[in-house]
């Protein structure tokens, strides 16, 4: 069953990701809470693969190895439901496109099931079991090597497939973005194939929630500048900001209170 993390715990975490090391005496002091009741909550993000333990404190989690699937999918699950309804409002009825590995993706695929004739190539089998809900729909389903821990397909048929295609959208999602601007994720496999999703899209859409500003990762996607429209659920960081505008790319954001787009 999966599960949400408790409020304090979901502040921890957004802490770690925009400061770094935060030590527990002042989490403790944060919060109103013992430092006792902070490490029972870093020993559980930890476990969870959220954060890093430290001596004192936590940190943000090693570069070279993902969250586990479930987690990924608790996580700021609201946003990504808030951000992938924002995007199916960009998406028209009757438009081809590729949807990529990604508990985001997937929820993209969930907002888009009210729309008629619409033409998906995907490497994700579970995007593909949530469309065929739309019988109208006409689903790809490219082949591969099957990831039993999320469902996703890679590898060199999954490339030659999506080579085939030229679409109008292509939606993809990231483990991060670096400060630079550098798409970044964890397994080489898949970033071989979200490079050929973005060569062959007309327009690429990248579906990134607040969390992935700044995250580490240690595999080369590419850079924003190749992104038409980047979708997040609030406003990123100050200096994201200024590196989306030099970039060219169209800011959507999909907060609780009003969607709001950005030049």
């Amino acid at each position: 069953m999966e599960h949400k993390l408790p409020s304090r715990q979901k502040q921890i975490l957004d802490m770690v990701q925009e400061k770094g090391y935060v030590a527990i005496e002042r989490l403790s002091q944060h919060f109103n809470v013992t430092p006792q009741t902070i490490r029972r909550d870093i020993n559980q993000l930890s476990t969870d693969g959220l954060l890093r333990r430290y001596h004192g404190g936590a940190g943000p989690n090693t570069s070279a190895r993902n969250t586990t699937y479930s987690v990924r999918r608790s996580l700021c699950s609201e946003e990504k439901i808030r951000v992938a309804q924002h995007v199916a409002m960009h998406i028209p009825n009757h438009a081809s496109l590729f949807l990529d590995i990604g508990t985001s993706t997937e929820e993209v695929a969930r907002a888009i099931l009210s729309k008629t004739g619409i033409r998906v190539i995907t490497n994700n089998i579970n995007v593909a079991s949530i469309l065929s809900v739309n019988g109208e729909f006409e689903i790809f389903m490219a082949g591969g090597i099957i990831r039993n821990h999320d469902l996703g397909i890679t590898g060199e048929a999954t490339i030659d497939f999506i080579n085939q295609f030229k679409v109008d959208f292509g939606i993809i999602s990231v483990a991060g973005i670096d400060p630079d601007g550098t798409l970044i994720d964890f397994d080489y496999n898949e970033v071989q194939v979200t490079r050929a999703i973005i060569a062959n899209s007309r327009k690429v859409f990248l579906v990134a929630d607040h969390t992935k500003f700044g995250r580490s990762a240690m595999t080369r996607i590419g850079h924003i500048s190749e992104v038409s429209d980047l979708f997040t659920d609030c406003p990123p960081p100050e200096e994201f900001l200024e590196l989306i505008r030099e970039s060219g790319v169209k800011l959507h954001i999909a907060d609780s209170r009003s969607p709001a787009e950005f030049e």
